[in-house]
């Protein structure tokens, strides 16, 4: 457990993580099939979200999932799950993720906090340490599938785990309606066919906005970037995923959005979202 007094300390430089410890990390991993990092060039584009959906959506179809919050300073997948209360604990094998939703194992450095509102003042080096010790501690067992979420940018994080996770089944690139969108998070795919890692493809997050009543449909955000993106770089949309008023309901009532609106708007398009990934991935 992280108390408050360690978590405030600002890190000195550390040096590099050994080799061994990159090796655990990958012999933890060797058990999953499928590994696939969400990232974007920016925040507020609704990363998180479509990381922790797209898992339980998975998880929905039946396969066996986990999901790894590497996002240190903004740790908010327990939040969005509603695992209030939840901590990660350890045996002498390792590290026990929690038990999330529909049995989804979930590791993230708020599960290690005495209160979630702790600050992680780290500075890079010890962030890459944390998460290369937490992929070489905890006993994820087998699984299908490991969803990654990332904090936003390609900073140490994103080269973190692209250099410790060699194998990494791909890559989803999380995109949102507007110019800004569009400039930012073509760096993050870039980044992404520079270190060779597989481009599952793109998804646009709050795309649109559907009306209940009449069902017009709304960009309001601006202009969809999506397709213009995949074209540019050589990739697919994989999904347009609308704005639903009780996406934020959820959250507040500290219940999944998947599982408490099956039928939203926005529900239906991440379960063909899951569809479209296991597909591209050939997952049975």
């Amino acid at each position: 457990m992280v108390s408050e007094k360690d978590s405030i300390k600002t890190s000195r430089a550390q040096a590099p993580p050994s080799f061994s410890i990159v090796e655990d990390a990958r012999k933890r991993l060797r058990s999953i099939k499928f590994k696939i990092m969400v990232l974007s060039g920016k925040g507020g584009v609704g990363k998180t979200f479509i990381s922790s959906m797209t898992a339980l959506a998975l998880a929905e179809k039946g396969f066996s999932v986990g999901l790894f919050d590497a996002d240190i300073h903004g740790s908010s997948i327990p939040t969005i799950y509603g695992m209030h209360g939840s901590r990660l604990y350890a045996d002498e094998e390792g590290i026990l993720p929690a038990n999330g939703p529909l049995n989804v194992r979930v590791v993230a450095t708020n599960l290690l906090l005495e209160k979630p509102e702790i600050p992680i003042v780290w500075r890079g080096p010890l962030k890459s340490r944390a998460i290369i010790e937490l992929l070489a501690k905890v006993k994820w067992g087998s699984l299908d599938f490991l969803v990654i979420d990332l904090p936003p940018g390609t900073g140490d994080e994103a080269i973190t785990i692209a250099q410790t996770i060699t194998d990494l089944s791909g890559a989803l690139v999380v995109t949102a309606p507007s110019v800004l969108s569009e400039t930012v998070v073509a760096k993050a795919l870039k980044f992404v066919l520079d270190i060779g890692i597989p481009l599952l493809g793109i998804v646009e997050n709050m795309s649109y906005f559907k009306c209940p009543d009449c069902g017009r449909v709304y960009s309001v955000l601006g202009k969809s970037t999506g397709e213009e993106l995949a074209k540019k770089y050589g990739t697919r949309l994989l999904a347009r995923i609308p704005l639903d008023p009780f996406i934020g309901e959820a959250v507040d009532k500290g219940v999944p959005y998947l599982l408490e609106y099956p039928d939203g708007e926005a529900s239906k398009a991440i379960k063909e979202l899951a569809e479209e990934i296991t597909r591209i991935l050939g997952a049975k």
